[in-house]
């Protein structure tokens, strides 16, 4: 490691990653005089990856970049799928980004409208190496927003906007281009498929189900809630073995830490989405309710929800009129909310969870992540265990419950 110009927090990086980093640090022509590691976010900010801030100093300029590196603990990899998610962001990267904003370009959507997404420097998807360098967003203002907090109804339809955009270049693709969108999605693997296929990963599941089912002395909330998360990857098996005609590519895990913003006022929301380890080719109402429901509390999605399915059909509409196409003919309204009640009950389980999961703070997080390093599953259930909880993560993990079921109870997305 001495030959590189390295400083700071790099100790966790292995020789290859290392070896790579510097290689694509040399291709900037920055004439390098100084490279800087620094830790990005907190603990439970990232699950998958650990990231890192390169700021590099050169006698040509100054760039800063930030770099996701793969988990080295085989455990934590097993347990989430570690090479299969770095595949997957990596094609998106590399390969579907690129090729949507060249359809975008094409079709003379203005610059400004386009998909965003953060520049990528360079990838090894090479297993147990692998890493992606993108451009630090940071640098453009853009700031990751408090995960605790709801996001407003101006960055939920900012984020909706972008689900527009990447799913109608989807559906030009497919129509212009059927070969290769077949190839992306062939590519792009379902990470929800893979642990509702694992017979090991779904005994775990229902262990942890019943650690969640344990919180709630009401009966009958209990026992709406049984069962629904086991069921959640059920689904994902079944709705795999069949073909959906409405299927795109999309971003697949849009919850508030995989997302950046850049706020200029009340209303005035840019963002982009910086995190693909679990893009997939499938139905476009998964990112929507997704995005919507594991980012945003129910007093906000009371007063929103209709109008934000709206402004997505909308906005679909007008991104599909650049390519010569009709929402009416792709992907029309009475389709759109038949798929809202279709996929309620699955995104449902999904998000019953990630509760679990994105309420803890950054202290019970990093006791989480490094019980996954050298833990079994059963181990890492005992790590989760709700008695466990801290007060204040306690408090907003069953909020964010009452929260979701009182919101698909209202907007009629779930089935008992």
């Amino acid at each position: 490691m001495a030959q590189y110009n390295f400083e700071g927090d790099f100790e966790n990086i292995n020789e290859r990653q290392l070896e790579f980093i510097n290689k694509v640090i040399q291709e900037q022509d920055l004439k390098v005089t100084k490279v800087v590691f620094s830790p990005v976010g907190q603990a439970g900010d990232n699950f998958v990856a650990n990231v890192k801030r390169i700021t590099i100093e050169g006698e040509n300029g100054s760039l800063k970049m930030v770099v996701k590196i793969a988990s080295a603990f085989e455990m934590l990899r097993q347990m989430t799928n570690t090479e299969i998610m770095f595949k997957n962001e990596i094609t998106m990267y590399t390969e579907v980004l690129p090729k949507l904003v060249q359809l975008q370009q094409a079709a003379g959507i203005p610059k400004e409208d386009q998909l965003k997404y953060a520049k990528c420097y360079g990838c090894l998807n090479e297993v147990p190496n692998e890493l992606v360098i993108l451009e630090d967003l940071k640098e453009l203002d853009f700031t990751m927003l408090n995960k605790f907090e709801s996001l407003s109804n101006a960055s939920v339809r900012s984020v909706l906007k972008n689900f527009a955009s990447i799913h109608s270049a989807s559906y030009a693709l497919k129509k212009k281009e059927p070969e290769t969108f077949d190839l992306f999605k062939n590519k792009l693997i379902n990470i929800w498929t893979v642990i509702g296929s694992n017979q090991e990963m779904m005994a775990s599941m229902v262990k942890f189900e019943e650690e969640i089912l344990k919180v709630f002395d009401d009966i009958t909330l209990a026992s709406l809630l049984k069962n629904k998360l086991v069921n959640a990857f059920k689904m994902a098996v079944s709705f795999s073995k069949t073909t959906d005609k409405n299927s795109v590519i999309q971003q697949g895990d849009a919850w508030t830490n995989n997302i950046m913003f850049k706020v200029s006022g009340e209303d005035s929301v840019q963002s982009i989405m910086i995190d693909y380890q679990a893009s997939k080719a499938d139905n476009p109402v998964l990112d929507l309710l997704y995005m919507i429901f594991n980012c945003t509390d129910h007093e906000t999605r009371s007063k929103n929800y209709y109008d934000w399915i709206d402004y997505y059909h909308s906005e679909l509409d007008n991104y599909l009129s650049n390519f010569g196409m009709k929402v009416n003919f792709v992907y029309p309204r009475d389709q759109l909310d038949a798929d809202l009640k279709r996929y309620g009950n699955y995104i449902f389980g999904l998000c019953l969870m990630l509760a679990n999961v994105l309420m803890r703070d950054t202290h019970e997080a990093s006791k989480l992540m490094e019980a996954q390093k050298n833990s079994t599953l059963d181990e890492l259930m005992d790590s989760m265990k709700m008695e466990d909880m801290v007060d204040a993560t306690m408090i907003r993990f069953k909020k964010r419950v009452i929260g979701l079921v009182d919101s698909f109870t209202e907007f009629g997305l779930l089935r008992i």
